[in-house]
């Protein structure tokens, strides 16, 4: 399994956070489909204020360059993303051409044994 994580802010709307949200209570099965069709096993977005946080966990061959275009190739999956866009806009921080901007993962808990010598320093 590989996770993802990204973020994305939202339009500085309260009215359209709102409608975005309510898109996300009631998102078209056409895109769960999809997503779980190119290998996305589960998919998390968190927000604070405008900032979205999304986590992915996926099948261990996903490429999010090579899949995504897969999912956006249908025209019902497309039509969704067009509509969230209205809503989005790049982080500050994404390169020129991103729009969900990839994080890097600083900290993992299971990267530390649950019991170790502590330094009493």
């Amino acid at each position: 399994m590989k996770v993802f994580a990204q973020a994305l802010d939202l339009k500085d709307d309260p009215e359209g956070i709102a409608e975005y949200i309510r898109h996300h209570r009631a998102v078209w099965p056409e895109v769960t489909d999809g997503l779980r069709a190119i290998g996305i096993q589960s998919m998390r977005m968190f927000r604070g204020g405008t900032r979205l946080l999304m986590v992915i966990e996926t099948n261990d061959d996903f490429d999010p360059a090579r899949d995504y275009q897969r999912y956006a190739a249908e025209p019902r999956t497309r039509a969704w993303d067009d509509l969230m866009r209205r809503f989005q806009q790049p982080a500050p921080f994404a390169k020129p051409g991103e729009w969900w901007t990839p994080l890097e993962e600083i900290f993992d808990i299971d990267w530390y044994p649950a019991e170790r010598t502590r330094d009493t320093r």
